[in-house]
């Protein structure tokens, strides 16, 4: 069955880093996009990067700079890497695959004390 497991979430000082991983299975990954989302609580979750097959990337303009998404395809993983962490980045990060039929990972916490 689809499944895409993000992992690397924690509790970070600002202006560290983190690194998220997205471990997808059970479906041909090479030829997908894939999207990290974020959600802060009472907001609504939002786009924060997104990488198609072909390694094409696309940047909220809040992250540009900071992050960086990143796929290995023999490994049927996305990353993203989180530098410069500000308390504002703090939320639940989801990887989303986002073409075929869209399938949400469950989530994984980030926590940037200040």
């Amino acid at each position: 069955q689809v499944q895409l497991v993000e992992s690397g979430g924690g509790l970070v000082q600002a202006g560290g880093s983190l690194r998220l991983s997205c471990a997808a299975s059970g479906f041909t990954f090479s030829t997908r996009t894939f999207g990290w989302y974020r959600q802060a609580p009472g907001k609504q979750r939002e786009l924060v990067a997104r990488i198609d097959s072909v390694g094409v990337t696309y940047y909220d303009t809040s992250v540009k700079g900071r992050f960086t998404i990143s796929r290995d395809n023999a490994k049927k993983t996305v990353y993203l890497q989180m530098n410069s962490l500000k308390p504002e980045d703090t939320a639940v990060y989801y990887c989303k695959r986002e073409t075929g039929a869209a399938y949400w990972g469950q989530g994984t916490q980030v926590t940037v004390s200040s």
